[in-house]
């Protein structure tokens, strides 16, 4: 049995900018999508998680396709077991002093 996954992605989507609000609103209804910030010029800086690295691909796909948007840019992306992303790090693990 394969333990569960979260992807994580943030990506730079700009949009038109007399369609950004439409466009943020659209990226938001995603599940697992939100928009953190988004500038006039029709800029937004959007995170996304998913299941599946399939999953990932289909939302940003599906973000591509959004009437307004006019590219999308994949800044980051991490991919690991729940279990693992759950995990506690103390400071001397995460190299705090």
């Amino acid at each position: 049995m394969t333990s569960a996954e979260l992807h994580i992605a943030s990506l730079v989507v700009h949009a038109a900018p007399r369609r950004l609000e439409r466009v943020a609103s659209e990226v938001a209804a995603i599940p697992g999508g939100e928009v953190h910030a988004s500038a006039p010029n029709g800029k937004l800086v959007v995170t996304l998680e998913a299941s599946s690295g399939d999953e990932m691909s289909r939302k940003v796909a599906t973000i591509g396709r959004i009437d307004g948007v006019l590219s999308t840019a994949l800044v980051y992306q991490c991919a690991d077991t729940l279990e693992a992303m759950n995990e506690e790090i103390d400071d001397a693990q995460a190299g705090v002093h």
